[in-house]
């Protein structure tokens, strides 16, 4: 008797644990708390009132943006063919697109490059990026397709890193959206492998918000003066928060936009090539029209390929490439 009791134990244990650990899994594994994100169209009807929002949009904080971060809008004082709007990535700000956008506008288009939520201030050291949150991503998203509406016929956006996130969630749930450039998307991290990211970004989460230097020998004085030298683990987790609703939606519906096209850099090493494939190809099982560009490897090029200010930057290459994968003039 006694060793059956042990038996029906052990059988009894070992079917705790089998069940306690798949669940266990699943809820480490599975992405949690994801905000439901529905964009609230509100396009201005014509120039003269995409005017006026841009100018609204600049004026939040302005007192207290270094200058160069300001929202800019590179107007031919009309509505063109084409509007570009410009989305720079995480702990950047609109300056880092001022180039390229010159690029833009001088071939007719009118340009608008505004900062993301809480950036772009001139306290460098300001935690107030930590405050970054999915739900500003999308809203902020909304806003900037609202205002290109009124600046061309044909809208494109372009976005890197946690811009690209954002400009894939416009790409989703935005029709009109004609073309959506998303570049080096932040959908992941290289240090983290794909199977972990959701529980990563679950257990961030939940803990307190820690930093760190982008440079850890530079610190503060790392370039450009106009980027934040460091980054809060709380603001890339609601960056990720952001991927994981476009992947959710990418599972049920095609994107809104008429067509997206997914640059590549195989020498990223900040983030995730193979969870931004895993995106691509839900939107492709979704017959949408997607292509794909991989820059050479043999560029060596760094995650931030836009912005000239940084070392060894090879925009010569890079930007006419971008604006031919517009459509050139």
């Amino acid at each position: 008797m006694h060793k059956l009791l042990n038996a029906i134990r052990r059988r009894w244990l070992l079917l705790l644990i089998s069940g306690i650990v798949p669940a266990t899994l699943f809820f480490i594994l599975k992405p949690r708390n994801l905000p439901k994100l529905v964009s609230y169209p509100h396009p201005a009807e014509g120039y003269a009132s995409a005017a006026r929002r841009a100018e609204n949009f600049g004026v939040q904080g302005k007192k207290l943006m270094n200058p160069l971060c300001r929202l800019e809008m590179m107007s031919h004082k009309r509505k063109t063919s084409r509007a570009v709007i410009l989305v720079h990535g995480y702990t950047s700000c609109p300056q880092q697109f001022h180039e390229l956008g010159k690029r833009f506008f001088e071939l007719g288009d009118n340009v608008l490059i505004a900062p993301l939520p809480h950036h772009g201030l001139a306290y460098r050291l300001t935690e107030d990026q930590a405050r970054l949150g999915a739900e500003e991503l999308a809203a902020y998203a909304d806003e900037v397709v609202d205002i290109a509406r009124g600046l061309g016929d044909r809208v494109v956006m372009i976005g890197i890193s946690a811009g690209g996130v954002t400009t894939a969630w416009a790409a989703q749930y935005r029709s009109d959206i004609d073309l959506a450039v998303i570049i080096s998307p932040a959908f992941g991290f290289k240090e983290i492998p794909v199977p972990l990211t959701a529980a990563v970004m679950n257990m961030y989460s939940l803990l307190p918000d820690s930093w760190s230097w982008w440079d850890e020998n530079l610190k503060e004085n790392v370039p450009p003066a106009y980027a934040y030298p460091r980054y809060s683990r709380r603001a890339l987790t609601e960056i990720l928060r952001l991927g994981f609703v476009v992947e959710q939606a990418a599972g049920k519906h095609p994107p809104a936009a008429k067509k997206i096209v997914m640059v590549f850099n195989p020498n990223d090493g900040s983030i995730s090539n193979e969870r931004t494939l895993q995106i691509v190809e839900r939107w492709k099982a979704q017959q949408a029209t997607v292509d794909s560009f991989t820059f050479d490897a043999s560029l060596n090029l760094g995650h931030d390929i836009i912005d000239p200010n940084q070392p060894d930057q090879k925009v010569d290459i890079v930007y006419p490439k971008l604006i031919e994968l517009c459509g050139g003039e």
